[in-house]
């Protein structure tokens, strides 16, 4: 017999949030991490190295064009059949999009038809990310007390370092014990066939999920997302502003510093490999503390540190990186990762409390996914662009800062919703305090 919506506890669609996101970005995190590191050489080897470079970066900017597509169909069906059904799909899908990567010829096998496949694959990716992050934080946003919200809420964000923790260490493994050659031919393919195995255990874990009592508490409308367009769009620029510059400073520190340490710096690949990793264990503590500080002090305030603090370490982390010295390039991308943190931690709360509730996954799916084209997808590629254009890293330092100065001016310019209620229809706009 199913468990009710009454009777599911919190730490269940916890439970359920936290290991599905998880699995979800482990696949997407193992695929930037790919195109930085084989991409170029399996799929585009008829081009010099940083131009491979960029093209494999290219097919990762794809996926995030298939994200604002999944969110708006995601969002549908889930504001009006409900929030569990949609995250069955999302996980199903994603897994089964990893494994086809982890499947197709080499361009030496197939010739053109391998990157027109990856391609073609990696927008199935993108379209199953596009409705799954929105989906997981409702299903905890909704239940939870609004005092606790944000620390709560929080744990799926917790999902996206546990992916790249896993991603970057299955990776990090195959890269050290076997041959470039052997790494190059077959062992880059081993991480992305293991979703077969990790995405049953994420469907397995939300069927237990019941659904979320806010959304069984409104009245679903036929077309939220015109309803939404025509009553909060400019909430939705609001998250796009919030969010774009986290994942621009989020890339640069995670996907494209893999290009830059060894092709540019000449270092092996286990340097930018464990950076990421030594920086994703951080984040599993820091996403959680800076949401629960912003349950006290508010979202706004913790955003605006994030972004004012990352904005000031831009200035500190090429010359650490630069210094080729292991332990500097691991503090110059934990600290990084640590004003992110205050960025993102908070985010899954304030987003989910900007919404009503009638159209809350479409907005927050819509917002969330269109920050991705604006910031992360390009931010790789656009930071390649600009160190083979000026061979300085000065025009990269200026791009992150503008996009960190954005997510400060939105932050401010957004209404604080710290202990706003969230049951039935509105959206989280009374609020305890705004200090």
């Amino acid at each position: 017999m199913s468990e009710t919506t009454a009777d599911t506890p919190i730490r269940k669609a916890i439970l359920g949030s936290l290991v599905g996101t998880s699995l979800e970005w482990y696949d997407f995190f193992l695929y930037g991490s790919a195109a930085a590191l084989v991409f170029n050489e399996v799929f585009f080897p008829t081009f010099d190295p940083l131009t491979g470079t960029l093209l494999s970066f290219l097919t990762f900017a794809i996926g995030f064009v298939a994200r604002p597509i999944g969110g708006i169909v995601a969002g549908h069906y889930g504001d009006r059949f409900g929030r569990k059904k949609v995250l069955l799909f999302t996980v199903s899908l994603m897994g089964a999009s990893t494994v086809l990567i982890g499947l197709i010829p080499s361009y030496a096998t197939i010739g053109v038809t391998a990157p027109i496949l990856l391609i073609v694959v990696r927008l199935a990716q993108g379209f199953a990310l596009g409705g799954e992050w929105a989906g997981g934080a409702l299903m905890i946003a909704e239940r939870a007390p609004s005092a606790r919200r944000g620390f709560l809420t929080s744990f799926v964000q917790v999902g996206v370092p546990i992916g790249t923790l896993v991603s970057t260490a299955v990776l990090y493994l195959m890269s050290g014990i076997l041959s470039r050659d052997a790494f190059l031919q077959w062992g880059w393919r081993v991480p992305f066939l293991l979703s077969v195995v990790v995405v049953l255990i994420g469907v397995y874990i939300r069927r237990q999920v019941g659904e979320s009592p806010a959304f069984e508490k409104a009245a679903p409308e036929r077309a939220p997302i015109l309803t939404l367009l025509k009553t909060q769009p400019v909430d939705v620029l609001r998250v796009v502003g919030i969010r774009a510059g986290a994942d621009i400073l989020y890339y640069l520190l995670v996907t494209f510093l893999l290009t830059y340490v060894t092709t540019r710096l000449g270092l092996p690949r286990g340097v930018g490999l464990l950076a990421a990793l030594v920086g994703a264990g951080m984040q599993l503590f820091t996403y959680p503390a800076f949401a629960a500080l912003s349950d006290r002090y508010g979202r706004r305030k913790v955003t605006v540190f994030g972004a004012v603090g990352a904005f000031a370490w831009m200035f500190a982390f090429f010359p650490l990186v630069d210094s080729k010295n292991t332990g500097l390039i691991l503090l110059a991308v934990v600290g990084g990762l640590f004003f992110h943190s205050a960025m993102y931690g908070v985010q899954a709360s304030w987003i989910c409390e900007l919404f009503d509730t009638r159209h809350r996954y479409s907005g927050a799916s819509l917002g969330y996914q269109l920050s991705g084209i604006v910031g992360g997808s390009l931010a790789p590629t656009i930071a390649v662009a600009l160190l083979r254009a000026s061979d300085s890293t000065t025009l990269v330092v200026v791009y992150v800062c503008a996009a960190l100065a954005l997510v400060a001016g939105t932050a401010l310019l957004t209404r604080e919703t710290r202990g706003g209620e969230l049951t039935g229809a509105g959206s989280a706009t009374k609020v305890r305090s705004a200090s």
